[in-house]
């Protein structure tokens, strides 16, 4: 073989290929296979000989890698020829050849293997290394493997094996095609690449590092649907091709995703290599955002996209743009696609082929291999399982499928209304997970409490400090309260302000105005009187019960310093409870215009949610809640009433702080607390005081994101934990979890009774399992609007589309995504607002008030995650022409009107905000708050490194390879134009002039001359 192949320069592909394969990142990704069946009546000679022929005609496959003393890689000739071996046919003896290294410096690159099963037939497995074979050199071997088993069947010679020379000046060829196209390349990319992106697809957990073991999952096309993918491309005057890519673009979109690139294997191949085996493709990312308009106009822009970069197809994209850096896969989803010719005839035997035989490893986060024959499309999902579930690219196939046959039908229709969920699917998802219905009373709260305290009088229902009330005296305190309301002008529809901290008192008074068939409405007393004066003003109350009065408000005040609440003869009951649509309290929540909003809720929406957290928390008496939370916070209602419709006992926290950790375990421990509820951040605070599982202690948090770590934690120190998750505008909960010991996530669970949950997108469509959407409640929890404003209850609240009737749905504005068995996990805000330390706040309410800051011209505010996962508001500031933003003046100043919970920690000032092309604020782009030990001496760094030998010769190898002058030490080497043809010359570099061989992964995580001098220093070399 020897006289048909010298030595020959590697082309950018095959670089390229080699460059991954040294970086450790390639596994077996790079294992091409094509299988051929044959029953038991095969040649066995004939085939051997075949084998020889065709390695004869394509002296490629007997080719190993040589290095250049710069390190560049080329072919030469093998010291052994490929020659067939022999073996049992067994799926094991399969897999193994299939994932069995190639030894690329000693090649052969190519091995035969026929595999004979125990009822005679046969398999011949041709592995190829990626270097030397592509998806079209399949068909070529196929096709010539053909030929020469008939030719040795008739005895006679096979067609005459091609010059090498044509292999050998096809990197020659290549460079001289390249430099003709790379303008016109580096002017298209410079318009059209912007990297990657961030693909969604179902099930992912992250993009594989490298190549990792991988799995196909086979996508069944039946074919009268392949037949009308080529009637419908026909129609639309593109290729299969052409609709098959738009198709993945589609359901992409469908995904979530908007513009992000797709990497496309297109051939290279010339007119004169069609009948080769080689490597002749590169790939290149095509992007599209099909969200717009109707399939048909969207795989015309494809088609016209894909002509675009015909032109300058075998420009390597690294050439064309500046400072990409290698990575194991050019985009996280790729497509492979190949149109097959007949299937060859091997004269006298039956036979059939495997086109789509899968190496074993998988770069992308999915790659999308069609073959498309004459006999149907097959499609291979190929994936990583570690980096996204199997079960859910099974899933993706079924979309794919779906899509494909909606698209079949009606090609003329809105991308976005093409169906991609089958039938299952989207009964599980719309109907199976939400069968939540359960059938209660309708009884409220004061009907619920009344029957406990008939059933048991005597039983404690307070306890606040040294004062405790039996069921009995707190219904007649709440009896003699109602009456001092009625006198003041209360009754059915008034809505009454309750202006108290946490007491025996504020427990009194809420059901005291629940009896008299009013609304409550806490207004906590540590609030910013500013924020109080809002939200008197805006739900303007019939009364405001105060502790002592003062409230400097004009509107009737009833104080209960003055009332004794427990002495007096028994007062006449309401002859009439509350029915389920009256309301039971308004909340005040934060508004994205500076302007907070009331959520009213009524009677009905109040008892589901106890019934249903009853059920949950299976609550009884001799259960005792600790009353922690403020009354202006609307999970302290579970505190409140749950225990009293259960027959429970409330432990009211009036004498501590909830900040005092210390003091609110010590309470805990002495009254004998068994259920407490608090945000994330008041666990934090228990679990520094102390928090010990010496009890038992049912834990529940709620209010803003749980992190694992802290639910960890939390559960080893508790009896049980429940994460529970709900907006105000749902009643407190919508849904809950139950976390297990030692946690690997935590969900927020699935529906609580009577409530539903759909994740949908933009235009209410469910999306599927695994893909993020907003989360839209309905059910028995929704809340009936927004107090006095209409037009905002007419957008937070929608028609459902899945109920029956007049149903509503509201939109939570939450992100979160459905896991396989039906759970929740809570992703984010999909707007503006957020939650910390259990306080929902718009970012805009924040960003209002401070720019009502006269020292403020621009201001924006953004949630971080610290070292520990908790958040932390963050401002940016930009300040006005000459004045000065101090952050203590501005948190001054903040702390007028918004609660101390909701002020930011952290302060950014900028010179302008980072704006985004459309003219909003890119919060992507915000940087992060400076760290309070910032590092210094980055100048006293970069001079001492001049003075450095070593950093000297690495900084001339840089110079020498990169043609810059002047390179810093601490300059990235992707920024400058770095790629792998770069690193692989100047890791040559450095063994030649150093006698040190960095790997060239190094580059990837140490891009700088600084930070490969230390890796040299570290092989024991100094200069």
């Amino acid at each position: 073989m020897g006289e048909h192949v010298g030595t020959a320069e590697a082309t950018y592909a095959q670089h390229a290929v080699w460059f991954t394969e040294q970086a450790g990142v390639a596994g077996t990704a790079y294992h091409m296979a094509l299988g051929v069946r044959f029953a038991a009546d095969l040649d066995r000679r004939a085939l051997v000989e075949a084998c020889a022929a065709v390695t004869d005609r394509h002296p490629v496959l007997g080719t190993r890698v040589v290095t250049e003393a710069d390190g560049t890689p080329g072919l030469a000739p093998a010291d052994v020829r490929p020659a067939v071996t022999f073996g049992e046919w067994t799926d094991d003896r399969v897999a193994r050849e299939l994932t069995r290294a190639h030894d690329l410096r000693v090649g052969p690159l190519s091995r035969f293997t026929l595999l004979t099963a125990a009822d005679g037939r046969h398999l011949l497995l041709v592995t190829v290394h990626h270097l030397v074979f592509d998806g079209m050199s399949k068909d070529v071997l196929a096709r010539d493997l053909a030929d020469a088993y008939a030719a040795a069947l008739a005895d006679i010679p096979a067609r005459a094996a091609p010059r090498c020379d044509g292999y050998a000046g096809d990197a020659a060829a290549e460079r001289e095609r390249v430099a003709v196209d790379l303008s016109a390349a580096r002017a298209y990319w410079a318009r059209h690449w912007s990297g990657p992106g961030d693909v969604v697809l179902p099930g992912l957990r992250r993009l594989p590092t490298g190549a990792e073991p991988g799995a196909a999952v086979d996508v069944d096309l039946p074919a009268d649907l392949a037949d009308g993918v080529g009637r419908a491309a026909g129609a639309l005057g593109v290729t299969r091709f052409e609709l098959l890519l738009a198709a993945v673009h589609a359901l992409l979109a469908r995904y979530g995703n908007r513009g992000v690139p797709v990497g496309v294997t297109l051939s290279t191949r010339t007119a004169a290599q069609a009948d080769r085996v080689g490597l002749f493709v590169n790939e290149l990312p095509v992007a599209a955002d099909p969200t717009a308009g109707t399939f048909a106009d969207h795989a015309r822009a494809v088609r016209a996209r894909l002509r675009e970069l015909y032109r300058f197809r075998a420009v390597p994209l690294a050439h064309a743009v500046s400072g990409l850096r290698p990575a194991p896969a050019l985009t996280g989803v790729s497509v492979g696609y190949r149109r097959r010719g007949a299937e060859p005839a091997f004269p006298g035997v039956a036979t059939g082929v495997d086109w789509t035989l899968f190496g074993g490893a998988a770069r992308n986060a999915l790659h999308v291999q069609i073959v498309d024959g004459p006999t149907g499309i097959a499609v291979s999902l190929q994936h990583s399982p570690a980096a996204i579930d199997t079960d859910a690219v099974t899933r993706i196939g079924a979309h794919l499928r779906t899509l494909l046959a909606a698209v079949v039908a009606d090609p003329g229709r809105q991308v976005g209304d093409l169906p991609v969920l089958p039938a299952d699917e989207l009964h599980r998802i719309t109907g199976g997970w939400n069968d939540t219905a359960r059938a209660y009373p309708g009884d409220t709260v004061p009907e619920l409490f009344a029957a406990r305290v008939a059933a048991d009088p005597d039983a404690v229902a307070v306890v606040d400090g040294d004062v405790t009330l039996s069921y009995a005296r707190l219904d007649a305190a709440s009896a003699r309260l109602a009456v001092l309301l009625r006198e003041r002008g209360v009754g059915p529809g008034s809505l009454v302000a309750v202006a108290l901290d946490r007491s025996w008192r504020t427990v009194v008074t809420m059901l005291a105005v629940l009896r008299r068939r009013a609304a409550y409405l806490p207004v906590d007393p540590g609030h910013p009187p500013a924020r109080r004066d809002l939200v008197l003003a805006d739900a303007d109350p019939a009364l405001v019960v105060t502790a002592s009065g003062g409230t400097q408000d004009a509107r009737p005040e009833l104080a209960l310093d003055g009332v004794d609440l427990l002495a007096g003869p028994e007062p006449a009951r309401d002859p009439a409870a509350p029915s389920a649509e009256d309301l039971a309290y308004v909340l005040y929540t934060s508004g994205s215009t500076g302007r907070p909003k009331g959520v009213a809720v009524r009677h009905g929406a109040l008892t589901n949610l106890l019934l249903g957290m009853r059920d949950l928390l299976d609550a009884r008496p001799g259960h005792r809640w600790l009353q922690l939370t403020s009354p202006s916070f609307d999970i302290s209602a579970v505190e409140v009433f749950l225990p009293l419709v259960t027959g429970g006992r409330v432990v009211v926290a009036s004498a501590v702080s909830a900040l005092d950790g210390t003091g609110v375990l010590r309470l805990v421990r002495d009254a004998g607390v068994t259920h407490v509820q608090a945000t994330p951040s008041g666990w934090r605070v228990l679990l520094e005081a102390g928090l010990d599982a010496a009890g038992p202690l049912v834990a529940l948090a709620g209010g803003e994101a749980l992190p694992v770590a802290l639910a960890r934690e939390l559960r080893a120190r508790t009896t049980r934990l429940v994460n529970g998750y709900g907006p105000t505008e749902a009643t407190i909960y919508a849904t809950a979890a139950d976390v297990p010991a030692d946690p690997a996530e935590v969900t927020i669970g699935r529906p609580l009774p009577n409530v539903r949950a759909y994740l949908l997108d933009e235009v209410l469509r469910p999306v599927p399992v695994g893909v993020p959407g907003e989360l839209y409640l309905a059910g028995a929890g929704l809340a009936d609007g927004y107090l006095g404003r209409d037009d905002l209850t007419a957008e937070r609240f929608v028609p459902d589309p899945f109920g029956d009737g007049d149903g509503r749905l509201y939109r939570t504005g939450d992100r979160c995504r459905w896991l396989p068995d039906g759970r929740l996990d809570f992703l984010g805000r999909a707007d503006d607002q957020v939650k910390i330390r259990g306080y929902r706040i718009e970012l805009g309410e924040v960003e209002a008030r401070l720019l009502e800051h006269p020292a403020v011209a621009q201001a924006t505010a953004a949630l971080r995650a610290d070292g520990d996962g908790e958040a932390r508001l963050v401002a940016y500031v930009v300040a006005r022409g000459g004045a000065v933003a101090d952050p203590a003046d501005l948190r001054r100043h903040l702390a007028l009107s918004l609660p101390a919970a909701v002020l930011p920690t952290d302060w950014v000032l900028l010179d302008r905000l980072p704006m985004s092309p459309n003219g909003k604020v890119d919060r992507a782009a915000l940087p992060a708050p400076a760290p309070r030990d910032a590092p210094v001496g980055i100048v006293a760094e970069n001079a001492a490194a001049d003075d450095d030998p070593m950093v000297e010769t690495l900084r001339e190898i840089w110079q020498d390879v990169l043609k810059i002058p002047d390179i810093g030490v601490h300059e990235d080497l992707f920024d400058l134009g770095g790629h792998s043809l770069t690193i692989t010359r100047i890791s040559g570099r450095i063994q030649q002039r150093l006698g040190v061989e960095v790997p060239l992964d190094a580059f990837f995580d140490t891009p700088t001359i600084a930070e490969i001098a230390e890796i040299v220093r570290q092989s024991g070399k100094e200069l």
